[in-house]
């Protein structure tokens, strides 16, 4: 299949923030391809969802830790659907909170494979050819552990930490070629049945709950801020932007007296609880 249409391609598609944007390009008038590791049925429902709206959209499953996968798909897209002209690297890296003796040392490597080095190889495959074109974005997806780093959260804190300085270092290569790369923190809980619906199980909803009004992040309205990023002149680009619930204290000044004012501060708050 060939298409007229720019690409977009996001690499870690599942049903919060990867699928939310991709639907949200493909209504904008880009040919998504949506990329995950597993749940074949489930990146069929996203993307029959995206049809039914008028989109044009394709899915594969992609496990990136392979060596030539996230290559081979680069290829291939480019080949046989169009070019790519925004890419979100979307996978996420946390392989749990652990103390030190507790993360073996292939847990603490595959945080560095889906962190850092997944997204230095889709950079590798996709740059030459849109430094050729002289445009293009790289949207990456990130998490407060990339500016923050605690305990228990050594690999993943490893991870995300490469993650941006690799969006730095590729940042100052290639943002005079035309090619925008942003790195988003996502500082706080996103509503994603994939991630964090997952990791809760029954409590999900409770925990929604228990966030107040609008006290966990909407992927859509991520979806929209990553639009407005891929859409920006180069004369006013954003390289780095940090997303949360206004319930939420932001990651520099988060301390637990920082923590009770602004949830006192919260419409409704009936104060700590014995």
């Amino acid at each position: 299949m060939t298409t007229r249409k720019p690409v977009f391609l996001v690499i870690g598609a599942g049903a919060g923030i990867g699928g939310h944007t991709a639907a949200r390009f493909a209504a904008g008038g880009y040919h998504a391809v949506l990329a995950r590791r597993s749940d074949e049925a489930g990146l069929a429902q996203l993307v029959e969802q995206i049809e039914e709206a008028g989109g044009t959209a394709s899915g594969t499953l992609l496990d990136a830790t392979e060596d030539g996968s996230i290559e081979e798909l680069v290829e291939r897209v480019e080949k046989d659907i169009g070019p790519i002209d925004t890419a979100l690297y979307n996978l996420g890296a946390q392989i749990g909170n652990r103390k030190l003796q507790d993360t073996p040392h292939r847990a603490f490597e595959l945080g560095w494979r889906l962190g850092t080095y997944g997204l230095f190889r889709l950079a590798h495959a996709i740059f030459p050819t849109m430094a050729e074109r002289g445009k293009g974005n790289l949207l990456v997806t990130s998490a407060t552990a990339a500016v923050r780093g605690n305990t228990g959260q050594h690999s993943h804190a490893a991870a995300m930490g490469g993650r941006r300085m690799l969006c730095q270092t590729l940042n100052a290569e290639f943002g005079p070629q035309g090619i925008h790369v942003a790195h988003i923190v996502v500082d706080g809980s996103v509503d994603a049945p994939d991630t964090l619906g997952k990791l809760l199980g029954e409590k999900f909803e409770a925990y929604k709950a228990a966030k107040g009004e609008d006290g966990v992040i909407d992927p859509g309205a991520i979806a929209e801020t990553y639009w407005h990023l891929a859409q920006q002149p180069r004369n006013c680009w954003t390289h780095e932007i940090d997303i949360r619930p206004w319930t939420d204290v932001a990651w520099w000044n988060d301390n637990p007296i920082a923590a009770i004012n602004s949830t006192a501060s919260r419409p409704g708050f009936a104060g700590p609880k014995e």
